[in-house]
Order: C-alpha cells, then structure tokens, then sequence
C-alpha cells in the first residue's frame, strides 16, 4: 500500500498526528483505519472460538463472548492508546485451549480457582514487564532467532489458516496432514481470495486485503447455505446469574497444586507473546537501528496487564494477536490502528450476531498473504554466521513442526549454544543467552512446558 500521503491525511501538528505520530511514521488516517478493521475482522473468529472451547469446560459461553470482547477492547486499547502500536490483544487460542481441556477438564479446577490462577499469572507477568526482565530476555534474543521466529509465526499462521478452511487437514495414514477436498467452496473462495489479495496489493490498490474480506463475507451470504443473517443487535447481559466478572478465587490459586501451573502460563507467555510481539513489529518496521521494538517496552506491558484483567472479567489469558500482522501488512504503523480494533470489540458486544457474517474462508487470505509476507525474514538471516542462520532456521521449522512458538525458541537457543560450542565460536555467546537457555531447557525437561 502506497505510504504517501492522501487527501485524508492528518493536518500536520494536529492532536492525532502528534498522538499517534501519523505522518512521522508516513501514513494517514485512511490507512490506519483500513489497517484497523482489517485486523479486527481477522481475528473476530475468536468471539466464536473461545467461548466454544471453554464451553466445553462449563463455562457460560455467553458470559464468555462478553469476556472476550471486554479482553480484546480493553487490551487494545491500551496497546494502542498508551503504546502506540498497531497490535491487537485478545485471548490467547492456544492458552484457551489450555485453560479449558487441562486446568478445568483435565485437573478439575473449578472455574474460580482457574480464574484465579490466570489473574496470578497476569499480575507475575506484569511484573517480570516492568522490572524489565521481559526486555532483557528480548534483548539477548539472537539476531537468527528472533528472524527465525518471524519465519515460524508465518509458517504458523498458513497453517492456521489452511487448516481453518480444510484446505489442509489432519493425515492419518502415517504422515502428519495432507490436503483437503479441493472442491470444497471454502476452499476454492480461499485460494481465489489468495490470488485476489496478492493482485491487488501489487497494484497497491488501497484496503486490498480488506475488499478481498468484505468481498467473500457477501459472497458467502449470498451463494453459502451456512452463512446466514442471525440480526443486527444484541444487547449483553453483564448482571445475568451467569456472569464471571469479579468470580474468580485467587486464594484458591495460592494453592501448591496450583502454582507450578501459573508459572507454566507465565514462562508460556514470556516467549510466546515476546515472540509475536517482535514478529509483527518487524512486519511493519517498527524496530529501531538496535533492532529493539519502538515502544517496546509498554508494548510488553499492555499485553501482560490484559492477562489480568482475563482473570477479573471472566476469560482466558491474553496475547498479542499474529493476526495484528494482516493489519500492518495492510499499512498500519500507529496505535490508532489498535484503537479501532479496541473500539470494535466493544460495539461488538452489541453485534454479536454480525460476527457470523464472516466465514472462514474470508479471513484465511488474508492470514496466508500475510504468513507469506513473514517468509521473507529468511533474506535478513546471516548465512555468513552459519550456526546463528541454522539456529533460526531451526527456531522456525520446529515452530511449524511442533505448532508451538515456545519450542521452537527453546530448540533455537540450544541448537545455538551447542553450535557455537562445537564450532569453537564459544566466545561469541553472551551470558543472557546461555541463562535463557539454561531456564528453557529445565522448564522443557521439568515438563512444565504447556
């Protein structure tokens, strides 16, 4: 999308471009909202996942769309409005699933206690945030690793996105996946979506990604018998019996039992969340000449804050969304991107029948287009530095291969040790980098990892 500035650009010195440094950052209004709502309808399927997936575990599923709406307003809101950076916060998918079939199902935590546990771990890791813990880790993370990290989280995000439309599915005939029925519609509208999307950014055609979603969600009503019109309104109930804000037992979750569990969550989140926080940062060029994220330190925060609202309102932990990168590959640059995210996921809680509208295969381009787009962090790896290279290479493979950002850093980080140790480059590790291995190693062998 072009950077330069258009008839919607913010009057130079203005309130909103000296707040969210608009043009400092060459973009404009338009583009910063088309970003916005790209971004918001890639990742409004979580509106429908999560309160499915706790659903499962007892939780009121109504209580829970609430919860999740107030998690991603509240959290990208302040990502955005303190911030200032174009990522959205919302509830972890893989930390529900967690929460749901391991605490609750699996454990039998009762739904307080679990509450509790995930406030415990938001205020643990607000604190590993502010003392700048959370930082130092971010700092000693390898120049191959952190891009080996990018080129992971897009290989994850095509998965995600093929997997969602069946495009590729489970194999079981030996081999871990294989491919889908190719005559399905979703499956074909999102392969024409692919196409669509990368033409029209080529031509740099504004808010592409988005017309390709707008695009299927009407063609889905129209043509897709599974897509219907459920409404327009309606109106939350936050003082129903059923409600799980301020339910939550944190004395429960004091409990021995339930304490190594929020330190799982909590070293979880540090390099997951860490992680994606650094990947979609590097998609939309907000690291300075140190190769550090510009705002990151409040970045690292917002994200850890939200977790803790999570426990107070009644939701699972919070993260920064991979989708945030269909966001900044659209133009996003600023936190006013993240603010119209949040400000969506408030009204959404009056429209909750309108995130039926959106199908799958909608959203699948444009999560694809974008994991595309992060494949390109393998032109920034140092092959010339051939253990840091294969370090990163190692990081992404073993994040597909495994489907979890945590293990491929973990994996990472020991193949560069290792390496630097045999190929007698031993000097050239820093002491952070061996303590974060070192910590990486005994939570994986301690079989605390989630």
């Amino acid at each position: 999308m072009s950077e330069q500035l258009s008839s919607t650009a913010v009057p130079s010195g203005s309130f909103l471009d000296r707040y969210f440094s608009i043009q400092q950052r060459g973009s404009t209004v338009r583009q910063e909202v088309i970003a916005g709502l790209t971004t918001f309808l890639a990742m409004v399927y979580s509106v429908i996942v999560v309160p499915n997936m706790l659903g499962q575990a007892g939780f009121d599923p109504g209580a829970v769309f609430i919860a999740t709406c107030l998690i991603a307003a509240f959290g990208s809101l302040l990502m955005g409005l303190w911030a200032n950076l174009p990522m959205a916060i919302g509830c972890a998918i893989s930390l529900t699933a967690f929460t749901a079939f391991s605490l609750v199902l699996g454990q039998g935590m009762s739904i307080p206690v679990t509450l509790g546990a995930i406030f415990l771990m938001g205020v643990t890791f607000t604190f590993v945030s502010v003392t700048g813990i959370r930082q130092w880790v971010l700092a000693n993370l390898p120049k191959g690793i952190a891009h080996g990290t990018g080129i992971g989280i897009g290989l994850f995000l095509l998965l995600i996105a093929t997997n969602s439309v069946q495009l590729i599915v489970a194999n079981s005939a030996g081999l871990p996946v294989k491919l889908g029925d190719i005559n399905s519609l979703p499956v074909i509208a999102t392969v024409l979506g692919l196409a669509a999307t990368i033409g029209l950014e080529r031509r740099g055609v504004p808010g592409g990604i988005l017309l390709v979603i707008i695009v299927l969600s009407v063609f889905g009503l129209v043509f897709d018998p599974s897509v219907k019109y459920q409404g327009l309104f309606a109106l939350p109930d936050l003082a129903s019996e059923h409600s799980l804000i301020g339910r939550l037992d944190i004395m429960g979750a004091f409990n021995p039992v339930v304490l190594p569990i929020v330190l799982a969550l909590v070293m979880t989140a540090i390099f997951d969340a860490t992680g994606t926080i650094r990947a979609v940062a590097g998609q939309a060029n907000l690291l300075d000449k140190d190769d550090n994220i510009v705002g990151g330190g409040r970045a690292l925060t917002s994200d850890s804050v939200s977790s803790m609202v999570a426990g107070l309102v009644g939701g699972a932990p919070a993260a920064v969304y991979i989708e945030s990168a269909a966001g900044t590959a659209a133009g996003g640059k600023t936190g006013l991107t993240a603010t119209i995210v949040g400000v969506l996921f408030l009204l959404m809680m009056f429209l909750a029948p309108l995130s039926y509208l959106v199908p799958a295969y909608a959203t699948a381009p444009a999560l694809m287009y974008v994991g595309l787009l992060m494949l390109s962090n393998v032109a920034k790896l140092d092959f010339n530095d051939k253990v840091d290279a294969m370090a990163g290479l190692t990081c992404a493979v073993f994040i597909i291969l495994s489907c979890n950002i945590v293990t491929g850093i973990m994996l990472g980080f020991v193949t560069l040790v290792v390496g630097r140790i045999c190929s007698g480059e031993w000097r050239k590790l820093k002491v952070g980098v061996l303590a974060i291995t070192l910590g990486l190693v005994v939570f994986y062998m301690g079989g605390w990892a989630i």
